[in-house]
């Protein structure tokens, strides 16, 4: 049997597991959801969590983390020491987490003590680009052409079919990053050898893209959904910077986008929320390019610019509370606010008075660390994307 044979059978038991796990009823202000993880989308969380009446408690190895300064209490720990893991477990009613380097099924055993209603299915496929792409496949969504790689030779065949430029990714590696690196001929192929010391790894096509889109959407245990409005965004090496909404696409565009966002979250029986992160070519045409198993950064803009933030309908819908319908307030850029830039930002608070600014209490500015983010709330889009080009801090 093929290795993708092997994987297509590992996601099919997977998903046949989730029907048989148990979903917590709804879980009452008061409760204490634990939070695994404490970076700034922790930190969200645990606000929003905060102003529906919940304590909170968080999961993290560095003392007074993001999260845990907004929080009731903080285990300090890794979230792969299970003394530690089911201490925490025992001490909430319900577990969330905040980032995807957690073993899945640590996650899947954590339930027999505790309510994890995100469970680990999501989990496993969207830290494995083999598990995600072969999910992707079997609901029929559109993603780049890709061959699965484990030596310089496999490199060299699957580039015959692909062609160059091709980008070779990681599967997943033992700090839970994933890397990649761009092939544009064959002369770049001999340098990839201590690339794929890595482990396995996928050589998948260039898509030519327009645009890039994500898209956020929370779905609970009795199937309501919060669909955001679909976002353009920006990355600056492989980090998210800017993201605007509405995305300026048609409406069309924006119609497909929504269908395949809900068509996946469907699929997987996704309780909590999950982001989409999309090519669009200028042909029209739409590749899926990764998943993500938590509240997305491209829809921090919704904390001002919706009737509702995703980091609220992330905890509704963890909690058993219905899901609201989101509508977007305002037009709306955020950029993100990266270790480099602080200096510069803060001039612009003297400045900007109808800036959003949010900052995610992190002690050490370094360089291209994630400090926080601001969103301004718009009626020319365009206006504003030059107006934050004129600081010089974003070019």
């Amino acid at each position: 049997m093929t290795v993708f044979k092997l994987t297509v059978k590992l996601i099919k038991k997977k998903m046949s597991e989730k029907v048989v796990r148990q979903l917590p009823n709804i879980i009452n202000p008061g409760k204490t959801i634990g939070i695994i993880g404490g970076d700034h989308l922790g930190r969200m969380m645990a606000l929003a969590a905060k102003q529906m009446g919940y304590r909170v408690g968080i999961l993290h190895p560095e003392k007074n983390c993001p999260a845990a300064q907004v929080a009731d209490w903080q285990i300090v720990a890794t979230c792969d020491e299970q003394e530690a893991l089911m201490d925490f477990a025992m001490k909430c009613d319900v577990v969330t987490y905040e980032f995807e380097n957690i073993d899945a099924s640590k996650m899947e055993g954590l339930s027999k003590t505790v309510a994890v209603p995100q469970g680990g299915v999501l989990l496993a496929i969207a830290q494995d680009r083999i598990l995600e792409k072969a999910y992707l496949e079997m609901n029929k969504i559109n993603l780049a052409p890709y061959e699965m790689i484990l030596t310089l030779e496999d490199i060299k065949i699957a580039a015959s079919s692909i062609g160059f430029p091709s980008v070779l990714k990681t599967v997943y590696d033992e700090n839970g990053e994933k890397g990649q690196r761009i092939l544009y001929g064959e002369e770049d192929i001999l340098k990839c050898e201590s690339f794929l010391k890595r482990g396995t790894c996928i050589l998948e096509a260039w898509i030519p893209f327009e645009r890039e889109l994500s898209i956020v959407i929370s779905r609970n245990a009795a199937g309501d959904m919060s669909v955001f409005p679909t976002a353009e965004i920006v990355h600056r090496d492989n980090l998210l910077e800017e993201a605007i909404v509405p995305a300026r696409v048609s409406k069309e565009v924006t119609q497909e986008v929504k269908r395949i966002s809900q068509t996946i979250a469907e699929g997987l029986d996704l309780v909590g929320t999950l982001g989409i992160e999309l090519f669009l070519t200028s042909s029209g045409a739409l590749y899926v390019s990764e998943l993500v198993s938590h509240p997305h950064g491209s829809a921090n803009y919704s904390i001002d610019a919706c009737s509702t933030s995703q980091f609220e309908t992330h905890i509704r819908a963890i909690c058993g509370w219905p899901l609201p319908e989101i509508t977007l307030l305002s037009d709306a850029v955020s950029v993100t606010i990266f270790g480099e830039q602080m200096k510069s930002v803060e001039w612009q608070i003297q400045l900007k008075p109808n800036w959003h600014f949010h900052y995610y209490g992190k002690n050490e500015a370094r360089v291209s660390r994630i400090m926080g983010h601001i969103t301004i709330l718009t009626k020319d889009v365009d206006k504003t994307l030059e107006n934050i080009h004129d600081t010089g801090i974003w070019i």
